[in-house]
């Protein structure tokens, strides 16, 4: 896609710098597993929707926090070889960079500690500077950072004309505030059971919450893994989109990879069933497919 013609988005939200290990299975209370092997790897759930916006053609700029540290300028050298415009993420001196430890199982399967660190330290004024929002369609959020960051960018978003995706992940109780500003919630089975009370089992159950949220919402997205992808818009009768076919290789990101990829496609024009199924595409290549360090 012509750069010049590409949709601005902006992404407020967290960098991690993650350490990966592979083992045959998680580790239970109390319990040593012996890993087979283990890598750093770019990620937060910010900067890894930053780079799969980027990489889905959009143009991309980021608003954040690292520290002055080695974690830190890993993270900022991945921006920049992905293409996104790292020039608002802050370097702070008096505070390390988050990070994570992520332990993927033999399944394909990963549970993940992490540290948030600089991320908790974004500024309100770091996400109004008038430059970050110039000719923006779309800011994309997540609850890796407090909420009050997400408010002002929400709010700075909407001054400036684009509209708001929030990935809620973690699930965390919204302020009627933020969540009267956001035009599509993206979230998880689990986030979605978190936020109306409906267990998500299958894609049935996707669709069900799908609904329900998008009464208050407006217009909702719920992934179900190897189940599928629903999504209903104020209520309406839900989408349900099949999980491709794939060889699992792992999980991990592939739901940053479905939110960077469904905002790069709605901020073009496309509608909101086109923009899911291009997004349950691009998650369907990434877990079936190693991932960049």
């Amino acid at each position: 896609m012509n750069q010049s013609t590409a949709p601005a988005i902006v992404v407020v939200g967290s960098l991690h710098y993650d350490i990966m290990v592979d083992a045959p299975d998680r580790p239970r209370k109390g319990e040593t597993v012996t890993g087979y092997a283990w890598r750093p790897k770019f990620g937060g759930k910010g900067g890894n929707q930053a780079v799969a916006a980027a990489k889905a053609g959009a143009r991309v700029r980021m608003a954040g926090a690292v520290g002055d540290d080695d974690f830190g300028r890993f993270l900022l050298n991945r921006l920049e070889a992905s293409g996104v415009d790292h020039s608002r993420v802050a370097r702070l001196t008096d505070v390390g960079s988050g990070m994570s430890v992520a332990i993927s199982d033999a399944g394909g399967d990963y549970g993940a500690v992490i540290v948030s660190g600089s991320n908790l330290r974004i500024k309100e004024t770091d996400v109004a500077d008038p430059g970050l929002w110039a000719g923006a369609q779309a800011l994309i959020l997540q609850n890796e950072v407090p909420e009050a960051i997400n408010l002002a960018a929400a709010r700075a978003a909407k001054a400036a004309g684009a509209r708001v995706c929030l990935n809620a992940a973690p699930a965390r109780v919204l302020s009627p505030e933020l969540a009267g500003l956001i035009d599509v919630l993206i979230v998880n089975a689990i986030e979605a059971e978190d936020l109306c009370g409906i267990p998500v089992l299958d894609l049935a159950s996707a669709a069900e919450a799908a609904m329900q949220l998008s009464s208050q919402f407006g217009s909702v997205v719920v992934t179900a893994g190897g189940d599928g992808v629903a999504g209903s818009e104020n209520g309406s009768t839900p989408i349900q989109v099949q999980a491709r076919p794939v060889t699992l290789v792992s999980t991990h990101g592939a739901g940053d990879v479905f939110v960077g990829s469904f905002v790069a496609s709605w901020a073009r024009g496309q509608g909101f069933s086109q923009s899911i199924e291009a997004a349950n595409d691009a998650a369907a290549t990434h877990v079936s497919a190693q991932g960049e360090s």
